[in-house]
C-alpha cells in the first residue's frame, strides 16, 4: 500500500522537519501517529498524501514511484486518498452538502449519486439537518464532521486524518472512531496522527511515534 524509505523534509536553516523515516502500510491496515507539537505529524501525513515533497527519500504508493511519477499519475493516486486536514480546509462559499459531495463530483459521479451518499453519510454523521448551511454558520465539531465526511464519501483506499478528534466531545470522539473503524473493515487503510498518547494507547491499533521528526518507536497500542 505505502512504504516511506528515509524521507526528510526541511524548510529552511535548522533542523529538518523529518530525519530519515522508513515506515511501512499494508493494505487494510489501521495505524495513529503520535507524537508532540512540532514532531512531524502533518509533515509526514502531507507528504503521504501528496500535498508535500519531501527532501529526500523515497515513497511508493499504491505500487507505484509517487515522487517519480508524471502530473496524471499522481492526480490519479491522490484520488485514492482521503484526508483530513487538522485545519479542516473547508469552503465557506459552499453549502455542507457541496463540500461533502465534492470529492465525487470530480470523480464525474452523477448528481443523484451525489445527493444519496452525502445525504447518508449526513445523517450518520448527525449533521443531515445542516447540510444547507455553510461552514461559517457551523459549530466547530459541526465543522469537523463535514470535514470528515468529505474525506470518506467516495470511500478512500488511504484514508489520512490529522488530529481529527480535536477538541470534540467523547460522544463524537466515539462516534467518529466509529465511523474510521468501519471504514477499515470495509477496506480502506486509516492513519490517524494525534497528539492525545492515551488514545493511542487504547485503541489496540499499530502505533508509529515521532520526536523531532524522527522515527522513535513503533508498536501496537494496548486493546482497549
Amino acid at each position: 500500500m505505502l512504504r516511506l524509505d528515509s524521507i526528510g523534509k526541511g524548510y529552511g536553516p535548522g533542523a529538518d522537519v523529518l530525519q530519515d523515516v522508513s515506515w511501512s502500510l499494508m493494505p487494510g491496515d489501521f495505524c495513529v501517529v503520535t507524537g508532540g507539537h512540532g514532531a512531524g505529524k502533518t509533515t509526514l501525513l502531507n507528504i503521504m498524501a501528496l500535498a508535500e515533497q519531501p527532501s529526500s527519500g523515497r515513497l511508493m504508493l499504491f505500487d507505484t514511484d509517487a515522487l517519480e511519477a508524471d502530473r496524471a499519475t499522481r492526480a490519479a493516486l491522490r484520488r485514492r486518498i482521503g484526508i483530513v486536514f487538522q485545519d479542516l480546509r473547508l469552503l465557506d462559499h459552499l453549502s455542507v452538502a457541496d463540500n461533502i459531495g465534492l470529492p465525487l463530483r470530480v470523480a464525474g459521479a452523477q448528481a443523484a449519486e451525489i445527493r444519496q451518499h452525502v445525504g447518508e453519510l449526513a445523517d450518520w454523521l448527525g449533521i443531515g439537518n445542516r447540510i444547507d448551511a455553510t461552514p461559517p454558520a457551523l459549530s466547530p465539531g459541526e465543522r469537523r464532521r463535514a470535514a470528515i465526511a468529505r474525506a470518506v464519501v467516495n470511500r478512500p483506499d488511504l484514508l489520512l486524518a490529522d488530529e481529527p478528534m480535536g477538541d470534540a466531545d467523547n460522544e463524537s470522539v466515539a462516534m467518529m472512531l466509529r465511523l474510521f473503524e468501519h471504514l477499515n473493515t470495509l477496506g480502506a487503510t486509516v492513519v490517524i496522527a494525534t497528539r492525545d498518547l492515551a488514545f493511542a494507547r487504547q485503541s489496540g491499533h499499530r502505533c508509529l511515534h515521532l520526536e523531532r521528526g524522527y522515527a522513535a518507536g513503533a508498536e501496537r497500542g494496548a486493546a482497549a
